[in-house]
């Protein structure tokens, strides 16, 4: 069966599970929306978005310095309890983005930070390169929606694709950790360092010699 949007809309609405979750439930279910539910459930994943209103002022700051010592890290994630935040997972997860920042060097957390001062230069840039390549003014709106989704995914660490499995954005390895531990998560802030940034240089990319590292 044809899975459209409406329907994930609707699966959504009934679970607050994600919607690429919601998407996948039903096709699992064959458009079934009581099994598409129980999928989710048994998933955790529709009580893991349920979670996501609780208060998380605990967990940990988690550091990772890369092998060379030229990037650095500092992570902040939080959860409800102070019994988590010593959960074999959760340090591992706090460990796994640590080094994901310090590889893809995203600049906000989700999209919701980014200043509206530069998603406008952003859309401006956009918008006279498309102008000069020849597309359409009546067209224009729904290109640039779709290349600023584009671009916010690019450096919204939420919104990235995980550097240890492809198949996932960071939220959604987020979900899992929180429907597995049961607790709300908050990937709260983070700070990355790059010996040298802001001083005129040779240009040096360690984002791929950083990854190759995080695969092993």
């Amino acid at each position: 069966m044809a899975i459209n949007a409406s329907m994930v809309k609707e699966l959504r609405e009934r679970t607050s599970a994600g919607m690429l979750d919601c998407k996948k439930a039903l096709e699992e279910a064959d458009g079934n929306f009581d099994k598409a539910a129980e999928w989710l459930r048994k998933k955790g994943l529709s009580a893991a978005a349920k979670k996501a209103d609780r208060v998380a002022a605990e967990g940990l700051v988690s550091s990772y310095i890369h092998g060379d010592g030229r990037v650095g890290v500092l992570l902040e994630v939080n959860s409800e309890t102070d019994f988590v935040a010593r959960n074999e997972d959760f340090q591992n997860f706090c460990k796994d983005i640590s080094m994901h920042i310090a590889a893809l060097a995203p600049k906000y957390v989700s999209s919701e930070e980014i200043p509206e001062e530069a998603r406008n230069k952003e859309r401006e840039i956009l918008e006279a390169k498309a102008l000069e390549e020849g597309k359409k003014k009546e067209f224009l709106d729904k290109i640039l929606e779709g290349q600023l989704k584009k671009w916010a995914s690019e450096i919204c660490l939420m919104d990235q694709k995980f550097v240890k499995n492809q198949d996932k954005t960071v939220k959604e390895v987020l979900t899992d950790l929180i429907a597995k531990i049961g607790e709300n998560i908050v990937v709260r802030r983070f700070a990355r360092f790059e010996l040298g940034e802001g001083i005129e240089k040779k240009t040096v990319d360690f984002a791929e010699e950083v990854a190759a590292q995080v695969k092993q």
